[in-house]
């Protein structure tokens, strides 16, 4: 390269730096994004909104599996979320994880955190935690290292692994083993529990992560009717400490979730349908027509 190359090269990173730097001048404080330090990420909850989806679009080839999709989530709410198959709500959680990026619309935790400006692994770290249908344990593993490698904080696989907790940690565990009812099945390989006790494992893996929000999608698929009530159980127990987003079909198990006062959204063509308690819900004319049947 001649001198000549080199020096226009030069000219040119500087100016590019110099249009960067004015660029985030301008920006002021990043309130979340790639690059930041993950333990920088905290939501603030003081306006008592943990979620806010705001016209929010998704196309696939032509389709729009969102459609200018708005609504909220309170602090320490437990929501259901219910609609036929293609309504919306898989490609919903998935924009609110990072998985889909959505054409449009504006996505926020708290007052103070744009979702969209960040990746998978950042979201997850400012705390929000997301439950498959299909139960994803370390089947090898015992439910007990299953939680262990799981726990918050900077640790590493090794001291979670060969039990190089502290105090507190210990406590945790234990606290999330009486959780999720699993206790006595500490030391067993999660690989042969029950379908509905890998899936309280895994939620008790999420809980280990101290997310503010989780989004559980179609927890209660497959279980037996006792699990689903436990599972229910649990759920309510979460309200208040946690904000849940419940995406399910089995209606009964809205029911004992949603109780008399509790909100419940309908989607429909990436739209909210319908919104309120789960009996004004059920009586809505849409809602029958299109998802509950008559």
């Amino acid at each position: 390269m001649t001198p000549d190359l080199m020096r226009a090269g030069a000219a040119r990173r500087a100016a590019y730096e110099a249009r960067m730097a004015a660029k985030r001048a301008a920006e002021g404080p990043p309130r979340g994004g790639f690059g930041r330090p993950l333990e920088r990420l905290e939501p603030v909850f003081t306006q008592g909104v943990a979620l806010y989806v705001e016209d929010l679009t998704v196309s696939f080839d032509g389709f729009k599996a969102l459609n200018s999709l708005s609504l909220t989530v309170n602090a320490g709410e437990l929501r259901c979320i219910i609609g036929p198959n293609g309504a919306g709500k898989t490609t919903m959680m998935d924009c609110i994880t990072g998985k889909t990026r959505p054409d449009s619309g504006h996505l926020t935790f708290g007052s103070n955190i744009d979702l969209l400006r960040l990746n998978e692994p950042e979201i997850a770290t400012a705390g929000i935690g997301r439950k498959f249908q299909k139960p994803t344990v370390y089947e090898r593993l015992t439910v007990h290292d299953n939680l262990a490698m799981s726990l918050a904080g900077p640790r590493s696989v090794r001291a979670n692994l060969f039990g190089h907790q502290n105090g507190a940690e210990r406590d945790r565990l234990d606290e999330l083993l009486t959780l999720i009812e699993l206790k006595d099945s500490a030391w067993r390989e999660a690989g042969l529990l029950s379908h509905g006790q890998k899936q309280w494992l895994e939620i008790g893996m999420l809980l280990a992560q101290d997310p503010k929000l989780l989004l559980l999608d179609e927890p209660v698929a497959g279980m037996t009717d006792e699990e689903t009530e436990r599972t229910a159980q649990l759920f309510l127990s979460l309200e208040g400490q946690h904000s849940l987003v419940v995406v399910e079909h089995d209606m009964k198990f809205v029911g004992e979730l949603a109780g008399t006062h509790r909100k419940v959204t309908v989607l429909h063509e990436g739209s909210v349908l319908a919104e309120g308690k789960l009996a004004d819900v059920q009586a809505d004319e849409r809602v029958v027509e299109v998802y509950l049947g008559r």
